[in-house]
C-alpha cells in the first residue's frame, strides 16, 4: 500500500513574496498551514470535526530548511502527513515542490490537540476512530538540528502590539503572522546581503488581542535568534539561519 500522502497545488499572489521577489517567510508558513488543515479534514480530524468535540490542534514550533529561494512566479506544490503520535505532541512533515517536481523547502511541525475550553493537552485517543484508522507515517522530510532555541539575549528591537487583524479562529495570533513580526526587526539592508538556509519558531504562549510584545535579538555568526516578550514572560522564540551573500 503506497504511503499517506496529501498533496496539493497552490496559486500564490505577488502580495505573497518579499522585497527580493522571493516567498515570504509568512506565507510559506500559510501555504504549509492551508496543507495541514487539507490533510486533516480528509482523515476526520480537520477544524470542524474537532470543534464540534471541543478540541482543537494548535502549533507549537516549526522548522523549515530552504534547498533554495522560491521565486515569484514559481507553481508550487505542497505534500504533508502526519507522522506516529508520542503522547501529547502531533508532528507533521511536509514538502514544498515546484512545478518539475524539485524540492525547494521542507517542513518539520509539531502540534498539540487540546481542549478549547480549558486548554488542556490531549491525548491522541481524544481523536476516537480518526487517530484509529489514521495512516500515519513515519518518514521524515528534514531532521531538526534541535526543538529548543537557545534564549536571545539583546537589545529590544521593536514592540508590537497584537491586532484583529492578526488573530484567528483561536482568537490569538496566528503562527505565521510571528514570522512577520520576527523579521520585522531586520532591516532591508541586512536581509538584502543575506540568503535565509533555515528558521525555526517556537510558540510558548498565545498572544490575544492587545498583547504587547516586545522583540528582542541577538545575533551570532550566520544566525540570529530573536525573542517576544510580554510582561516579562516569553511569548515566543525565533531562530534564522543565514548564507552570507556579501563575499560570495
Amino acid at each position: 500500500m503506497e504511503s499517506y500522502c496529501n498533496r496539493r497545488a497552490y496559486e500564490t499572489r505577488y502580495s505573497d513574496f518579499d522585497f527580493k521577489d522571493e516567498l515570504s517567510l509568512s506565507a510559506l508558513l500559510s501555504l504549509v498551514q492551508e496543507s495541514a488543515a487539507a490533510s486533516a479534514d480528509e482523515l476526520g480530524f480537520g477544524y470542524r470535526a474537532l470543534k464540534a468535540l471541543s478540541c482543537g490542534f494548535i502549533v507549537v514550533s516549526t522548522y523549515c530548511k530552504f534547498r533554495r529561494p522560491i521565486r515569484l512566479g514559481e507553481r508550487l506544490t505542497v505534500e504533508t502527513w502526519p507522522l506516529p503520535p508520542r503522547h501529547v505532541i502531533f508532528e507533521r512533515d511536509s514538502r514544498v515542490l515546484n512545478a518539475e517536481g524539485e524540492e525547494l523547502a521542507a517542513v518539520a511541525a509539531r502540534w498539540c490537540l487540546v481542549d478549547l475550553n480549558t486548554f488542556s493537552l490531549l491525548t491522541p485517543e481524544r481523536l476516537g476512530e480518526a487517530h484509529a484508522k489514521c495512516p500515519y507515517r513515519a518518514q521524515k522530510t528534514v531532521e531538526v538540528p534541535s526543538w529548543k532555541i537557545p534564549k536571545a539575549e539583546g537589545e529590544a528591537k521593536i514592540v508590537r502590539k497584537v491586532r484583529v487583524s492578526d488573530c484567528d479562529h483561536y482568537l490569538h495570533a496566528n503562527n505565521a503572522k510571528y514570522a512577520d513580526f520576527f523579521l520585522d526587526c531586520f532591516s532591508m539592508e541586512f536581509l538584502s546581503e543575506r540568503r535565509v538556509e533555515a528558521f525555526q519558531i517556537n510558540y510558548v504562549k498565545q498572544a490575544k488581542e492587545g498583547c504587547e510584545l516586545e522583540i528582542v535579538r541577538a545575533d551570532g555568526e550566520n544566525e540570529s535568534l530573536c525573542e517576544a516578550r510580554s510582561g516579562g514572560e516569553t511569548v515566543a522564540q525565533f531562530r534564522i539561519w543565514f548564507k552570507d551573500e556579501r563575499h560570495a
